[in-house]
């Protein structure tokens, strides 16, 4: 089996009395959009710090691109790419400056650097601003630039660390429109934290932090298949009829609540042309809601993820 991108052993991370990783086992395959989610303080970023060299665990092994955290961080850092929450640009520099010097510190011949800076500008549509410094950029020109500068080396892996916080919502929609044409376009395995529900979406595969644990791992449709059934909603020209139906022919309890036939049932949306098939009375509308990542925080940690903007640690 091809060995994992990264592979992580009883990982623990404490600051003198405080635990921000504690103890967390985990492998993430090549190739991956892997995510941590969760709210602020969680560990993530402390988990990902440990990750790429920068803290060394208090406790447990990581290894990145096949080397160890701890006794290989050179090979480690050559072989990752690092995206953080504060912008490390130099805002009165041009963008293609940004690039080079990134370049030249990661030690790339001067003629793969010109080719690499040209292919990455290209691919974060800032060819045409690539003289132009980056103080007058907007938010979410700034963040493609850093994300496609942590590309310019041809890393194996690719941290991205809560990488729209503080953007508004059409350029976070934007960005991650970009990220999620990194692996098949630079054949990157990236990692990625957020304590944004919608963009966890976007992962092949989440692992939910809590207090500085992994409380639940899979992919975003598998855990929210844990948490419960689907809701399904009717409008129908006899509500009361309906429920009777419902009941005689599916052994299902539904209620009337706000003018709506509610009831739950796993897999919704395949269930739905069965009532179709099967009621009598005819059908103004029908929705089908499943259950949310939010839903899967709460039935793990007992509450929502949704926290006040601030410092993820």
């Amino acid at each position: 089996m091809t060995t994992p991108a990264i592979h992580v052993t009883g990982l623990e991370k404490s600051y003198g009395s405080t635990t921000a990783v504690a103890g967390i086992d985990l492998d993430v395959h090549r190739g991956e959009m892997f995510g941590f989610l969760g709210p602020n303080g969680a560990g993530k970023s402390s988990a990902v710090k440990v990750l790429c060299t920068l803290t060394e665990p208090t406790a447990g092994t990581a290894v990145v691109a096949g080397h160890d955290v701890r006794t290989e961080r050179h090979h480690v850092r050559r072989r990752i790419g690092a995206v953080f929450q504060e912008s490390t640009l130099d805002i009165f520099l041009p963008a293609e400056q940004n690039l080079r010097f990134h370049g030249e510190l990661h030690g790339l011949p001067r003629k793969v650097l010109r080719r690499r800076i040209d292919e990455v500008l290209d691919f974060v549509g800032l060819t045409k601003r690539r003289h132009d410094p980056v103080l007058s950029f907007s938010g979410g020109m700034k963040r493609k630039l850093e994300i496609g500068r942590g590309l310019l080396h041809t890393p194996e892996v690719l941290f991205l660390d809560e990488p729209t916080v503080g953007l508004d919502p059409h350029t976070r929609a934007s960005v991650w429109e970009y990220i999620a044409t990194l692996r098949d376009a630079w054949n990157v395995t990236v990692f990625v934290t957020t304590h944004y529900l919608d963009e966890a979406e976007h992962c092949d595969r989440i692992a939910i932090m809590n207090e500085g644990r992994i409380v639940a791992l899979d992919a975003p449709d598998a855990l929210k298949s844990t948490v419960g059934a689907d809701r399904v909603r009717l409008r129908t020209e006899n509500d009361t009829a309906a429920v009777k139906q419902l009941r005689d022919s599916f052994g299902i309890d539904a209620t009337v609540h706000d003018g709506s036939v509610t009831f739950a049932i796993a897999d919704g949306g395949a269930f739905v042309p069965r009532l179709f098939e099967r009621l009598d009375i005819a059908i103004d509308t029908v929705t089908v809601t499943r259950p949310s990542l939010d839903d899967v925080f709460m039935a793990y940690t007992g509450r929502t993820i949704t926290t006040p903007e601030g410092t993820a640690r």
